[in-house]
């Protein structure tokens, strides 16, 4: 077999390649090109994102919360602090089953399906690298006996917090209020308000009372700090750190003693007491009874006891001061007295003969009955005020109709909002033809009219309105402001609280007030004085109009027997009244739910009240 001769071409193979060679070293060329504009980009051009993103990793920005600012009663005793408290706290980012790792701390430490349950809600609205608290208010055992496991459990740790705390407890809560736990309606308003940026570290907001009307003061700002971390979210060194500015302290104008005082008068019965400064206005208590204990909130009240808030009878909840609606009886006939004098439906010498009852003028429609079934004889403006005459406020209401009465009792405050430093007031209903027929789709008769004249029919106010009226009646028609705020003070300095007045009720004679105040006198020191017997001995001269007001009506020959009326069906004992007389300091105004009459029942709480604050 042949063998055949292979020649290689060695020119051939050798430009082939330094072909090949030149294509390799232009695509290195062009790929190291691409490497360094792709360095460039990296490190010039989009040098400041990616800088950024690597900070992101690198870096964490820890918002810190300031501390709330504290309250205090006139005479500095302190309402609301801050006390240091021990939380379990968990970080999801760095755990990487939640469910379990709260299943093994329960080897530990007693948690209960409920505290998991609003864990694991706060867990829906927080950051992934926030700290959700699990357990509030750990006690010395619980703290050691996680503190000697604590390496077992990775992403969980013992946090100390301050935590808001009501040292006087029922007395001062719907005054105070309370801050509880943010949820998702309190985000939805901060973020409305653009102010959410501003609670990124806080917990608790102010809910109702004082707390929420000056969370804003209160509060403070948030503070935050710059931390540099590991590969394990472990913080290495803090690189920047700007403190939180703590929120400004509150004086109230409260006597959180005489407040106290008032509390353990009511006694938990149904009822209010409001005390107010006339000079200023200032509100010096506001009881509302049953109360409950605010610290409940705090923390995080249970499904079970705010229930139990939720269903009882006597509904602790409701501040019944500025949000109890009441037909306001016969504490108004002083202020339709200096009405009816205004406007010349009575003079100072006019007299009414009280026979007992009063019927419309050539009507045949039911008699208006006077609370003394014989009558009071012949008696002016001051006699009807001291005797509390039904007859001549009915009369009066008759003379001046529905829409003088309506225009000037809303004067006095009746129908609006006080607008004292809470918002949860109501502005009860002072009734117009207007709202009548709005309510009703009725036309407003006369017969509306007539119970109007002793505060009854459907009218209603609050035990606030019926102070603030008192202190109106009291300066001569000069309208203030109800303040439960004295004053907001910083590191730095005080700032006196100061509100403009709003229009007085002019054109009234300075006697037309006097004689509306001097009938209230004779409530208390005159011979026929409703409230004489309660006032007798007192160490001073004071001034009060009692009221009741009726629950269910009666018929026209049917008398009131409270001993055989089932406690919710009883009159409301109503009293409100100001000393001392010459010179008064403070106006009192006392509501007693299914009490009876306020004579009997509301004056002798008032008396105690004038006690207290004007003998030392």
């Amino acid at each position: 077999m042949r063998r055949r001769n292979k020649f290689r071409d060695h020119k051939l193979e050798a430009r082939l390649f330094r072909s090949r060679a030149v294509f390799a070293f232009i695509c290195i060329v062009f790929l190291a090109g691409l490497l360094v504009l792709n360095i460039y980009c990296l490190q010039v051009t989009q040098h400041e994102y990616y800088q950024t993103r690597s900070n992101s990793n690198r870096i964490k920005i820890i918002p810190v919360p300031p501390t709330r600012g504290l309250i205090y009663d006139r005479n500095g005793i302190i309402l609301a602090e801050n006390v240091p408290v021990f939380s379990l706290e968990l970080v999801p980012e760095k755990i990487e089953n939640i469910s379990e790792t709260i299943e093994k701390l329960r080897g530990i430490i007693d948690i209960s399906q409920e505290q998991e349950e609003r864990f694991k809600k706060n867990l829906k609205r927080a950051r992934r690298f926030s700290s959700i608290p699990l357990l509030d208010n750990l006690n010395e055992e619980q703290v050691a006996r996680f503190s000697v496991n604590r390496y077992k459990y990775p992403g969980v740790d013992v946090i100390a917090t301050l935590k808001r705390h009501y040292p006087y407890a029922d007395i001062l809560t719907h005054s105070l209020g309370y801050v509880a736990r943010l949820n998702q309606s309190d985000l939805n308003r901060l973020i409305t308000a653009g102010k959410d940026h501003n609670y990124k570290a806080t917990r608790n907001i102010g809910k109702i009372g004082i707390e929420r009307y000056y969370e804003d003061v209160l509060h403070g700002k948030v503070g935050y700090q710059e931390v540099e971390v590991n590969s394990r979210g472990r913080v290495i060194r803090t690189l920047k750190y700007v403190p939180p500015v703590s929120g400004q302290d509150i004086t109230l104008n409260i006597d959180v003693k005489l407040q106290s005082y008032i509390h353990k008068l009511l006694g938990g019965r149904k009822g209010a007491a409001v005390v107010v400064d006339p000079h200023d206005n200032g509100v010096l208590a506001m009881v509302s009874s049953p109360s409950y204990d605010p610290n409940a909130f705090v923390g995080g009240i249970s499904n079970h006891d705010y229930k139990a808030l939720l269903t009882n009878r006597n509904r602790p909840l409701i501040n019944r001061a500025t949000l109890g609606t009441y037909s306001p009886g016969s504490t108004i006939k002083p202020f339709i007295a200096v009405a009816a004098l205004k406007e010349r439906s009575i003079t100072p010498r006019t007299k009414v003969r009280s026979v007992g009852a009063w019927r419309v003028p050539n009507s045949s429609t039911r008699a208006f009955r006077d609370w003394l079934k014989w009558g009071h004889g012949n008696v002016d403006v001051t006699q009807s005020i001291e005797q509390s005459v039904n007859t001549f406020f009915y009369q009066i209401a008759y003379d001046m109709g529905i829409d003088s009465l309506s225009n000037w009792m809303m004067m006095f405050g009746f129908g609006e909002s006080t607008g004292i430093d809470i918002f949860e007031e109501t502005s009860a209903n002072m009734p117009t033809r207007a709202w009548k027929r709005n309510r009703f789709n009725k036309p407003w008769y006369i017969g509306d009219t007539i119970p109007i004249g002793i505060g009854q029919g459907y009218w209603t106010a609050t035990p606030i309105q019926i102070a603030n009226a008192t202190s109106i009646l009291v300066n001569n028609g000069r309208k203030k402001p109800l303040q439960l705020l004295d004053s907001l003070s910083n590191q730095n300095d005080s700032t006196k609280n100061k509100l403009a007045e709003s229009p007085p009720i002019q054109g009234v004679p300075s006697n037309y007030w006097e004689l509306a105040r001097y009938g209230m006198y004779l409530v208390n020191h005159g011979k026929n004085g409703t409230s004489r017997t309660v006032f007798r001995n007192a160490l001073y001269k004071s001034a009060g109009k009692s009221g009741t007001s009726q629950v269910f009506g009666l018929a026209e020959n049917e008398e009131y027997d409270a001993d055989n009326t089932p406690e919710h069906l009883r009159d409301l004992a109503l009293f409100t009244g100001f000393a001392p007389y010459e010179e008064p300091e403070i106006v009192v105004t006392v509501i007693l739910e299914n009490a009876g009459g306020g004579s009997f029942n509301s004056a002798p709480i008032v008396k105690k009240i004038f006690d207290q604050v004007l003998i030392k």
